[in-house]
């Protein structure tokens, strides 16, 4: 059986310190697991709901912790880009580049990302169909690159509203990528709080089990140790304490499906 991956951290980095934290912490947990793991953590979140929101320590700043990240653990990482002239940069410390959902219809990104020859993680945007996603992936294979993983994160249901469908899953898997269940985003009420978004982090857990269960072979999460306090995404982020634990009962369904 092939190892479940694992792409899982904070939202944005708020701190060296804090990120580094994260990053040893949730190491532990998947070498205790046994989880193919990428760190995740975004060095600028472009697409905040307010202009007053936290949008990370910029490009320069965030790759230079993420490579300290990656030289003190030795783990893989992942970060993701919002602008063709980031992906060059990005890749030269970055494992995988992810293409945030809003962005994934953004031609000139997805080719820059692609040429970097680097492992891509797209996120399905939630205003397509599964079988939009054809599209897509042609962009990134006519550029050279099949290193891709596509990655459910839930669909527009409603005002501030996401629903998860899980044939989604088993369309894109009829893609022949892996596929990942982005448990966290998917709880996600884009909006909810007005100049924030909001979110239902109780969902998170019976997502995910839903996700391996109709095929995933990802899991993305975004954790922190106080969620509450976090600077971006807090409402829909699994507290650090708690992520062992879900990710042993994840497990038991993944393992039971295959």
């Amino acid at each position: 059986m092939k190892k479940l991956i694992l792409m899982a951290g904070p939202c944005v980095i708020e701190s060296e310190q804090g990120v580094m934290q994260i990053a040893e912490a949730v190491k532990g947990i998947a070498d205790r697991l046994q989880l193919d793991y990428y760190f995740k953590a975004s060095f600028d979140k472009a697409n905040r709901t307010s202009i007053m929101s936290y949008r990370g320590p910029g490009i320069k700043q965030g790759l230079a912790i993420l490579k300290r990240i990656k030289e003190t653990y030795g783990l893989k990482i992942l970060t993701d880009i919002h602008e063709p002239w980031q992906a060059e940069q990005a890749a030269e410390v970055a494992d995988m580049l992810q293409i945030p959902a809003f962005l994934c219809r953004q031609t000139d990104l997805l080719i820059a990302a692609a040429k970097t020859g680097r492992q891509i993680n797209i996120k399905k945007g939630q205003f397509l169909a599964p079988w939009d996603m054809s599209n897509v992936i042609k962009k990134i294979e006519d550029s050279g690159n099949t290193n891709i993983i596509l990655c459910e994160r839930g669909a527009c249901f409603g005002y501030n509203t996401l629903i998860v469908d899980m044939t989604s899953i088993v369309e894109m898997k009829k893609f022949g990528y892996p596929v990942a269940i982005d448990a966290t985003h998917c709880v996600q009420k884009p909006g909810g709080k007005g100049t924030m978004t909001d979110g239902n982090r109780t969902y998170i857990e019976p997502i995910a089990k839903a996700g391996v269960a109709a095929g995933a072979e990802a899991l993305f999460f975004e954790v922190h140790p106080s969620p509450d306090t976090a600077l971006s995404d807090g409402s829909n982020m699994v507290p650090l304490s708690q992520f062992e634990g879900m990710l042993r009962r994840i497990i038991k369904v993944y393992h039971a499906v295959h």
